[in-house]
């Protein structure tokens, strides 16, 4: 199981509520170092080449569940998560952000470090659950890794909450990878079956942010991956359209990687993504096995299987031009203003990447007229 430096991590965006939103992992096994590997051939690494504005950073990642209360109780009660907000939406900017007709959600937001996640329930209508026999290379799988300060207390502690697991077990990566020995990470899932994992990296691995000298056992959230069907068309959206940088690549396999996302004989391609701020995102591309499913075509926000990552940009008209150009599938009715519960994020947009996961894009402190793409 092979892995390459990325880039070191940095802070999050400021704080935005929109009802309904790595750096470097290894399907799970991240290496958040200093950025030295060659971009994928005919990638750029840089955002000078991009035309207009792309995005600053990501702020936040959501995830749909069924029961806000129980969601939040685990998150906060078990995972150390600090509730920051809550509020209810419902009426026009709702619906057509999401996506949704006849939306009314409840949607908190929770921090931990300098991290963000969203979670909104649906009180109406109500979408469907997770797929029972959903699996690590389906691409509609998403996670966030959380930075824990010790793997065996990390372990303990979700034992004793009586998670349930994703992996066989905590896996640490192996002496023979240089970069990567001794990181370690989980997989389990939250009370909806969302898969979540906690990583841990050693004196010497990943972004100094997360060897803080403190008795916290979770600290914060160092990306969120996602699965998809083609590396290079992922990253012509992220990096050509969204402007984006990649921040390493790696390639890996071995029964560690096997045991961690619980596919037998997994190979992955992975590219790791950053914007300017806050969390990474990470491309999983299974090279085997190749059987992952596509998202399905009628994947709604109010799914249990939704989440979306929450992106902020300076200049949304410009972006919301390269959109069109690229022909993504758009969820929203267009950019949507008059966002209830969003002083500073104010108008905003919801489409699908190529896999058919979901992104928000927004500008702050803007006030238009809702316009259709």
């Amino acid at each position: 199981m092979k892995q390459s430096p990325s880039m070191s991590g940095q802070r999050s965006l400021a704080r935005f509520i929109v009802g309904g939103a790595a750096s470097l992992a290894a399907a799970g096994l991240v290496l958040a170092a200093s950025l030295g590997v060659a971009a994928p051939t005919g990638v750029t690494t840089s955002t000078s080449s991009v035309a207009t504005p792309g995005v600053q950073g990501v702020s936040t990642i959501g995830i749909t569940v069924s029961d806000l209360d129980r969601s939040v109780a685990f998150y906060t009660g078990v995972l150390g998560f600090d509730k920051v907000s809550e509020v209810e939406t419902s009426g026009d900017a709702t619906e057509h952000l999401s996506g949704v007709f006849g939306a009314r959600c409840r949607t908190a937001r929770l921090r931990l470090g300098d991290e963000t996640i969203e979670l909104t329930q649906f009180l109406a209508p109500e979408g469907r659950p997770i797929p029972s026999d959903s699996r690590s290379n389906d691409r509609w799988f998403q996670h966030i890794a959380i930075v824990v300060s010790d793997m065996d207390k990390a372990y303990a502690h979700l034992r004793k909450s009586n998670i349930r697991h994703a992996s066989s077990g905590p896996q640490t990566l192996p002496d023979w990878n240089p970069n990567a020995g001794g990181i370690s990470a989980f997989y389990f899932k939250d009370p909806d079956g969302h898969v979540l994992e906690v990583i841990h990296f050693p004196q010497g691995k990943g972004d100094p942010k997360w060897l803080p000298s403190t008795d916290k056992l979770f600290l914060g959230i160092d990306h969120t991956a996602i699965v998809v069907a083609d590396t290079d068309r992922a990253l012509a959206f992220y990096v050509g359209v969204l402007g984006m940088r990649v921040a390493g690549a790696s390639e890996n396999y071995g029964t560690e990687q096997e045991h961690l996302n619980n596919v037998f004989g997994a190979r992955l391609r992975i590219t790791a993504l950053r914007a300017g701020q806050g969390p990474g995102v990470e491309l999983l591309e299974y090279l085997a096995p190749t059987d992952g499913r596509p998202a399905p075509a009628d994947l709604r926000a109010n799914d249990l299987t939704h989440w979306h990552t929450t992106l902020v940009t300076p200049s949304l008209d410009d972006l919301t031009v390269r959109l069109r150009d690229s022909h993504v599938s758009w969820v929203s009715a267009g950019l949507v203003s008059g966002i209830e519960g969003s002083a500073e994020f104010r108008a905003a947009c919801q489409i699908r990447d190529p896999d058919g996961h979901a992104v928000v894009i927004g500008q702050a402190g803007v006030d238009r007229q809702a316009a259709n793409p």
